[in-house]
């Protein structure tokens, strides 16, 4: 008899322990039920959608700027030169434009002296190759933090062109140094440099988020990136003029949108003259109408990126 009432003890033990293991599950799934889910897509094609997702990353303002500080501690990080390098690769690449275009090429510089005149195209030109070079392969060099956590995903490049812009503006003493160097004043034209930088930027950031989203498909973009800067640069009055260009085709030639912005820069800040208004409009009407259109093609493969990448 007592060996019956332990079995049924046993019995009924079992039950209770199925019981709130079944109570436990059942739990378990309302949780997740209740639990919020996000769901990633693309964003349609209108400008509601557009709003939307600015003021996502206007809310993720934070990591933007932590990791654009990490993104300058990390470039320096145990580099004997540190913060000197954004000095340092302008400068030599003028260096050897003054001896080629100025001892072995005499191109003509307006009456400055050539290492001002290619130091001061330098500038802007470094500042977009560099981010440019940089942001278009930010997604893929990031993919395991891309594949784990949910951000704005134009974080990335945007921390790149944010790093570039401030090698720029530490670059930018040495210009006023070697201006001093050569009694060379500034005028008031130079308050429109400001505008014109933020053109710059604006464009930098257009073709890079433009260039990162092909990335993520195509690896070719990666390969051929150093190729189509190097073509570019020479396609962009750097090392020579604007007056050089023959002026039949000048028209196409200021399509290029580095042409007006570089020009103008630098006709402000050495000649102290006005800029080329026409060539620089032109650099701002095709940054106004890339930038949305970037932005919007970058949000669309956002979508995906994580199961592409």
């Amino acid at each position: 008899m007592q060996q019956n009432v332990s079995i049924d003890e046993s019995v009924a033990g079992i039950q209770s322990i199925r019981a709130e293991a079944f109570q436990d599950v059942a739990a378990s799934e309302k949780e997740v039920e209740i639990r919020p889910t996000t769901v990633i897509r693309a964003p349609s094609l209108s400008l509601s959608a557009l709003f939307q997702a600015l003021q996502r990353l206007a809310q993720y303002r934070d990591l933007l700027v932590t990791l654009s500080v990490h993104r300058l501690k990390v470039r320096y990080k145990q580099s004997v030169l540190g913060p000197s390098w954004a000095v340092l690769q302008p400068t030599l690449l003028m260096l050897i434009y003054t001896v080629i275009f100025s001892r072995i090429i005499r191109v003509p510089t307006e009456g400055a002296p050539y290492a001002v005149f290619a130091y001061c195209a330098l500038l802007p030109w470094t500042f977009f190759s560099t981010a440019i070079s940089s942001a278009t392969n930010s997604l893929v060099s990031h993919f395991a933090l891309v594949t784990k956590v949910y951000f704005p995903r134009e974080i990335l490049p945007l921390t790149y062109v944010i790093a570039a812009l401030v090698d720029f503006l530490v670059a930018s003493i040495l210009l006023g140094a070697l201006m001093a160097w050569y009694d060379m004043s500034l005028s008031w034209w130079a308050l429109l440099a400001i505008p014109t930088v933020a053109v710059l930027a604006l464009f930098t950031i257009a073709v890079s988020l433009l260039l990162c989203a092909i990335q993520v498909r195509y690896r070719d973009i990666g390969m051929a990136l150093p190729l189509l800067l190097q073509v570019w640069m020479f396609a962009t009055p750097v090392v020579y003029p604007l007056t050089l260009v023959p002026q039949r085709w000048q028209a196409l030639y200021s399509l290029n949108p580095m042409v007006g912005i570089v020009e103008s820069f630098r006709r402000m800040i050495l000649q102290g003259v006005p800029p080329d208004f026409h060539a620089l409009e032109m650099s701002a009407l095709i940054t106004a109408v890339l930038l949305p259109v970037a932005f919007t093609y970058f949000k669309h493969v956002e979508a995906t990126v994580a199961d592409i990448i």
